[in-house]
């Protein structure tokens, strides 16, 4: 096809024609003067061709080879050549003494991967035998080019944007690597093979797939085997430099302060795919870096720098230069409100979950400010802290302990708490280490403080339908909002029945939260207000809103209960915290048993000190005051 480019042929040689009667060159007499020609160099060399222009005695007999040689690198690029000005030379000036000759003025403009490339050259044309023709030099297509030279273009981006934390803090930034590999340049394809082999096993990756790069690639290609960190660089056996062709590059990349840090939530960044560059709709190229998970996919158009294009002259002695670069505009910083220390505290007092789902939750009342979502090892690399799914069990007495003030119940009221009781045939128990001296009437208080299930049910009868809900909202679980990050805020169905009923009441059912949801309930807590929780400042929160807000009165009042769970209750080894301190355990059985065993449970604590609201989730645990309970406390000692 060709390009459309090509149809303003015609009219470059009108138009030329008529800027050169301005000028003041003519023609030779009825014969076409230089004017005529220089159109057609300029249309021609539109075209990428000089395959209809005559060329000048001297000049290279293999003219279109060159001139394809040198444009092969451009083949996808579009290009408009037109002709500025031609100027005849005096005879006896310049080269050819004796000849006509005339310096054609041609203007260039490149549509790159990176922008446009805007240049001017100048083609000589000469005078002989009664014809005008083009006296080709590779300085013709630029004026820095000179015979033998050959052009490559190379595309790259500006620098990625950095993720900040808070204070402007960076948490993702350009950080040292080395990458380690094979130059298959210095190796013969047999002794390829077998150096490849031995660093395979040396820097710990798969052999087999390692082996086939080396074996695809070019003969002169470097082929990476793996990335580390300067730090981790040390770990490499000194073995290593010893494999022929081994190499070792110092590069940088933009990573986290830690390998693992925030990494569910954060993402990955690294070479586009295949896929990803066929999705992207001609914004990705091999060869570029993007983000491949998390907030850097996201976010990734704002943080990848623009597109450059590097045009690259290279001499028949090997020596390079560059002709120019176009775009490369760096990447605009993303700004969170993640604190990097309290991240990686977070991160550290999960360090000792192994083999089961954790998360740390860390949110700033006072503002909504997210200052840690961390995921422990054993999430296999779900984001669990700010969009798991799991059922909250009592901590989800906060909104229940609402519903029942809304609806009239007092803190000093006295209810029952029995060790079982039964509703529509299904027995509910307390937890397995609730203390009997608190069974029988104890107070609202008292059993929110000692977290006593049958008492929460019993009380829940009183309320009216969709009651649970509406507190739930006003905590801000159970309704959807995008908040520029992946988050889940939890759901309380309508209860298909009294059984479920029952569930719901004590965090259970089909209830569900994420610790980030739960963390922004007890955010809520303390604001006095339904906090949405903060991470990304700059995004804008769409999506629905709680049916009702809160009031003061009943902040207070849930205020004073979870600060009795740790003045009198499950939470009471917060106690010596300075502060102002309340807290909420919670457990919640899931799955199906096997024979003769008991359902795992879900253990949960949630606590505020002063103006900082925390969730800790383990999904495997004994309880909420003893697995999730000494991991919230390291956290608020720290």
């Amino acid at each position: 096809m060709r390009h459309p480019r090509q149809r303003l042929r015609p009219l470059l040689a009108v138009l030329s024609g008529a800027l050169l009667a301005l000028t003041g060159c003519s023609g030779q007499g009825d014969e076409a003067g230089p004017d005529t020609l220089a159109a057609e160099v300029a249309a021609s060399l539109s075209e990428k061709t000089l395959a209809e222009v005559p060329l000048a005695p001297g000049s290279s007999p293999e003219a279109a080879d060159e001139l394809a040689a040198l444009l092969e690198p451009f083949a996808d690029a579009p290009v408009a050549v037109s002709l500025a000005q031609v100027t005849e030379v005096p005879e006896g000036e310049g080269e050819g003494a004796g000849e006509d000759r005339a310096s054609a003025l041609l203007d260039w403009t490149w549509e790159l991967p990176g922008g446009t490339w805007e240049y001017s050259s100048s083609a000589t044309l000469v005078h002989q035998d009664d014809e005008w023709a083009l006296s080709w030099e590779p300085a013709v297509v630029h004026p820095d080019l000179v015979p033998g030279d050959t052009v490559s273009l190379s595309n790259g981006r500006g620098a990625r944007g950095r993720v900040l934390g808070a204070g402007g803090e960076p948490i993702v930034a350009d950080r040292p690597v080395v990458r380690y590999g094979l130059d298959k340049a210095q190796l013969a394809p047999r002794q390829a093979v077998v150096s490849a082999r031995r660093v395979a096993v040396l820097l710990g990756v798969d052999r087999k797939p390692f082996v086939d790069r080396v074996k695809a690639y070019g003969p002169k290609a470097f082929v990476e085997a793996v990335v580390l960190r300067a730090e981790e660089a040390v770990d490499v056996p000194p073995a290593f430099a010893d494999v022929p062709g081994a190499v070792a590059i110092d590069a940088e990349l933009p990573l986290a302060p830690t390998r693992d840090f925030a990494l569910e939530l954060l993402g990955r960044v690294g070479p586009a795919t295949a896929e990803l560059i066929e999705e992207s709709q001609g914004r990705l190229a091999e060869g570029d870096t993007t983000g491949l998970s998390g907030l850097q996919a996201r976010y990734d158009d704002q943080l990848a720098g623009a597109r450059s294009t590097t045009v690259v002259a290279t001499g028949q002695e090997g020596e390079s230069r560059s002709l120019v670069t176009v775009g490369g505009t760096p990447g605009r910083d993303l700004a969170l409100t993640l604190d990097p220390a309290q991240q990686m505290r977070a991160e550290e007092v999960l360090a000792s979950v192994s083999g089961t789902a954790s998360a740390l939750v860390a949110v700033r009342p006072s503002d909504g400010h997210v200052l840690a979502a961390a995921t422990g090892p054993g999430t296999d690399g779900l984001n669990v802290a700010t969009a798991g799914q799991y059922a909250p069990g009592s901590t989800f007495k906060l909104a229940t302990a609402l519903a029942l003030l809304r609806a009239g119940t007092r803190l000093t009221d006295v209810v029952p708490c029995p060790a079982t009781t039964v509703v529509d045939g299904r027995t509910f128990k307390n937890y397995d280490d609730y203390p009997a001296s608190q069974l029988g009437p104890v107070s609202l208080r008292t059993a929110f403080a000692q977290s006593c299930n049958t008492a929460f049910i019993d009380a829940g009868t009183r309320l009216d339908e969709g009651a649970l809900a509406d507190a739930a909202g006003s905590l801000g679980l159970g309704f959807d909002r995008d908040v520029g990050y992946p988050a889940y805020f939890g759901q309380v169905p309508a209860p298909e029945g009294e059984t479920e009923q029952a569930a719901s009441q004590i965090g259970q059912g089909r209830v569900l939260a994420s610790p980030l949801g739960m963390a922004s309930a007890v955010a809520s807590v303390v604001a006095g207000r339904t906090v949405t929780p903060v991470l990304v400042p700059e995004h804008q929160v769409t999506g629905g809103a709680p049916a009702r807000e809160l009031a003061g009165g009943e902040v207070e009042q849930l205020r004073t209960l979870m600060r009795a769970v740790v003045s009198e209750g499950s939470g009471s080894f917060l106690s010596d915290l300075p502060g102002d301190v309340g807290a909420k355990t919670g457990t919640a059985e899931w799955g199906t048993p096997g024979p003769d065993q008991e359902l795992p449970t879900h253990t949960w604590m949630v606590a505020f000190r002063d103006d900082l609201a925390v969730a800790v989730f383990v999904e495997r645990g004994e309880s909420g005051s003893g697995t999730a309970g000494p991991l919230l406390e390291a956290f608020l000692t720290s």
